[in-house]
């Protein structure tokens, strides 16, 4: 669904459809190059940026005119940059009236990312909690010095209100839009924030070890921080709710 110039956007699509036959172009489509059909938003009618007018039409992976051009992930897996040049699809649900369906997906996508991240900064605070209390300095290990156990303490406050966070948004998925859109920037945006503070205190208190190829924190890192990226980011999230806020 995602397009070059959508900027978190849903309702902008330039990807046309007319007839049945696709021209346009997706950005950063997850595992394109491993799927056997795509699903692809399309604009059959309206504006540039209207929620009206947007179609889904499933595409097989070896359609005519149809090219995925792969590449791997800083944090890991492989997206691809997919265009469409008068390709035939096939049409799913009522024309011009896929809006909704797309919204409702991307919040389930937004809280299952939200929980992604969540389960990498655990990971995270764990690897750190284990190093801490592991390495040694003056015949003691380093997790017993005030300074590192109280930067430890504010990890472990972000990590249970980030918790909470996502808890929250995801018993809202069946509210209202506004409702549910707003509980999901704010759990998106606070992941973003929260999930950052972890990658980088985990890092700094690791030390240079953590930033080697062979230590697993510094891929769970990438991951973190590539996250806030996926749906939306903190800025995004956080102008998102004080719009939805005073609607």
């Amino acid at each position: 669904h995602g397009e070059p110039n959508s900027r978190y956007d849903l309702s902008r699509v330039e990807t046309t459809a007319k007839d049945g036959v696709l021209n346009g172009r997706k950005a950063v489509v997850m595992n394109a190059e491993a799927a056997d059909y795509l699903v692809v938003s399309a604009r059959t009618s309206g504006d540039v940026a209207d929620a009206d007018g947007l179609s889904l039409y499933l595409v097989p992976a070896g359609a005519d005119g149809l090219s995925v051009q792969g590449y791997p992930l800083l944090a890991g897996g492989r997206a691809a940059e997919v265009t469409f040049e008068n390709v035939a699809g096939e049409l799913l649900g009522t024309e011009g009236e896929a809006y909704v369906a797309i919204a409702d997906v991307i919040a389930a996508a937004t809280v299952a990312q939200c929980a992604e991240a969540m389960g990498a900064m655990e990971n995270a605070t764990a690897l750190t909690q284990d190093y801490l209390m592991t390495r040694k300095q003056f015949g003691r290990p380093i997790g017993m010095f005030q300074a590192l156990a109280h930067r430890m303490s504010d990890l472990l406050i972000e990590m249970e209100q980030a918790r909470s966070a996502v808890i929250n948004a995801a018993g809202y998925l069946d509210a209202d839009p506004r409702t549910r859109d707003m509980e999901l920037s704010a759990a998106k945006n606070l992941i973003g924030r929260a999930g950052r503070l972890v990658a980088e205190e985990a890092i700094q208190m690791h030390g240079g070890i953590a930033m080697t190829q062979e230590y697993e924190l510094g891929h769970i890192a990438k991951r973190i921080i590539m996250a806030d990226h996926r749906f939306g980011d903190t800025d995004y999230h956080l102008e998102r709710f004080m719009e939805l806020s005073v609607a």
